[in-house]
């Protein structure tokens, strides 16, 4: 597809992977609207959009329908993160958890794929993680919410194909962003005493690699090349060496190799 006037919909841009993903199209010609709750000043155009909101959505969608007669592709990468074991999650954090990271990508979705088979094209890429392949531990929700969008998005794909629609995930290991500042801790994993020593060693872990990852840059750059591919693949795993190999690891390892690898990498052992 090519960018000529390519009307793209960025969700979460206000900052991170979103905002980088916005500025690079906005650069490279296309014509970009970063949307999220708060819209902050940026070279491309914002708006306001709730995912958590159906009305919300819909008028997002809507005035940029509005006001450029089409849409090409949506980048559905609103999100955040609960931390906290699943036994220290409760049912309505878990329920925040997939209104944001699942339902939203849902909300989004429907809102645009009837303009995008009125036109016979469109592009939807979906952003998940790394934890959409494994469980992470102490962020088991999250993962929760990301193994639901590589479902969606593999059943997606194939019911939008006839309809010239192309569906892809990009699976990103860290980058820095603010995902470390906004991410929530569980209100009871600051009450129970029996994951708190292990929950610590992972958290540190775990902020120790954002703090060290490179800038979201390459997503961006690998967001345009899915945008101008002919057939874009179904899955594209990005970020350092050392994290994307779980991708090969736990497709061939055995399952018990795996595990105590994993609770290694996350201090658990």
């Amino acid at each position: 597809m090519s960018k000529q006037r390519q009307v793209v919909l960025i969700t979460g841009a206000s900052s991170g992977i979103g905002k980088a993903c916005a500025a690079h199209l906005h650069a490279r010609g296309y014509r970009v609207y970063g949307a999220s709750r708060r819209p902050v000043m940026g070279p491309f155009e914002t708006l306001s959009m709730d995912v958590d909101d159906d009305d919300s959505v819909e008028a997002a969608v809507m005035h940029v329908l509005s006001r450029e007669g089409q849409l090409d592709a949506v980048v559905n990468n609103a999100g955040f993160g609960f931390a906290g074991a699943v036994e220290d999650t409760s049912v309505v954090e878990a329920k925040q958890q997939f209104e944001t990271n699942f339902f939203g990508v849902l909300r989004v979705c429907r809102a645009v794929l009837p303009s995008f088979r009125k036109q016979g094209r469109g592009r939807i890429v979906n952003v998940s993680s790394l934890g959409g392949v494994f469980g992470m531990p102490f962020s088991g929700l999250y993962s929760a919410t990301k193994f639901a969008l590589e479902g969606m998005s593999e059943a997606l794909r194939l019911e939008s194909r006839p309809f010239g629609v192309h569906v892809s995930l990009i699976e990103p290991g860290d980058f820095k962003s603010n995902f470390t500042a906004v991410r929530r801790t569980t209100v009871e994993s600051r009450r129970n005493p029996a994951y708190r020593e292990a929950f610590g060693r992972a958290m540190k872990a775990a902020e120790r690699d954002e703090q060290n990852a490179p800038t979201p840059e390459p997503i961006a750059r690998l967001v345009e090349r899915i945008l101008v591919t002919r057939s874009p693949r179904l899955r594209y795993s990005i970020g350092m060496p050392s994290q994307r190999i779980v991708v090969v690891l736990k497709r061939w390892l055995p399952a018990a190799l795996f595990e105590w690898l994993l609770a290694k990498a996350f201090q658990l052992s």
